[in-house]
């Protein structure tokens, strides 16, 4: 029997085949006429809720209506963050990355449209892909990346995750008619970008807010590159993304942290808090 207080290890690989189950359906959605939600985004996106949806589930099984608040209390879960000049490189590094990108396309001579923005249609882009990537997440950081981690380090984890995160994407985007070779490279991106997640998760006290915002900058920056991503050089990006993964790595900065890091709260409820399982 399992002392008080404790709960059933979580299971990824139980997270990633519900996840996949429950995307099945959306993936049915592109025959009903091929529309798409934005640019470069089809009906299927709308998948964004199963990862939400599964980690709920599991959270469910594993400790009850106690596991499920306790996970999405994590959708807010700023003041994990002790030191708030890591939201800097959370913000800022992609978009700084494809910023790079779009000044050496113009040094090699590609013709590329001035960027344009207008307030209103970014600030909607911002709120809908926040809300995009606090589901998706609730799952993959706040479910799915310490149990990886615990067994096999931050390194795997981000390159696991990051693998199935990737594989998740590929039936969308084929359906969008992306080509074999550009899924290839956006999905090397996608787990360069995964990797660099686990990094910033583990220095933020594991937020998944702070995940949430790296997230939704993902795909802000890419919706936002002339013209509505039209543009976007996805090799290139991918490569800039790889890069700074290795140096990350490299520098030996991509480390699991020894404990769950505690708000500041009594003793009663910090003993509570760890009973929730996170």
């Amino acid at each position: 029997m399992r002392g008080a207080g404790t709960s059933p290890r979580r299971s990824p690989l139980a997270f990633f085949l519900l996840v996949l189950a429950l995307t099945a359906p959306f993936l049915a959605l592109d025959a009903l006429g091929g529309s798409q939600i934005l640019p470069g985004i089809p009906l299927s996106g709308l998948a964004f809720v199963c990862p939400a949806i599964a980690a709920v589930v599991l959270r469910y099984r594993e400790s009850g209506l106690a596991g499920v608040r306790a996970l999405l209390a994590r959708s807010f879960d700023g003041h994990r963050v002790g030191v708030k000049a890591w939201y800097v490189p959370t913000l800022l590094l992609y978009p700084a990355v494809v910023t790079a990108s779009f000044f050496l396309l113009r040094l090699t001579g590609a013709a590329l449209p001035d960027p344009r923005f207008s307030l209103l249609p970014t600030l909607l882009l911002l709120l809908g892909f926040f809300v995009g990537a606090l589901c998706e997440e609730l799952g993959w950081s706040g479910y799915a990346t310490q149990p990886l981690q615990e067994r096999w380090g931050a390194l795997k984890a981000g390159l696991i995750l990051g693998a199935v995160w990737a594989v998740w994407h590929w039936v969308p985007l084929l359906q969008v008619q992306r080509s074999v070779s550009w899924i290839a490279w956006w999905s090397l991106g996608t787990v360069a970008a995964r990797v660099i997640m686990v990094w910033l998760f583990n220095h933020m006290g594991r937020s998944v807010l702070a995940m949430t915002l790296f997230h939704m900058m993902l795909n802000v920056s890419w919706q936002l590159f002339p013209v509505n991503g039209s543009h976007f050089d996805v090799p290139l990006v991918a490569a800039i993304m790889a890069a700074v993964a290795v140096v990350i790595v490299s520098a030996g900065a991509l480390t699991s942290p020894r404990r769950d890091p505690l708000p500041r709260r009594g003793p009663a409820r910090a003993a509570r808090w760890r009973g929730c399982g996170n």
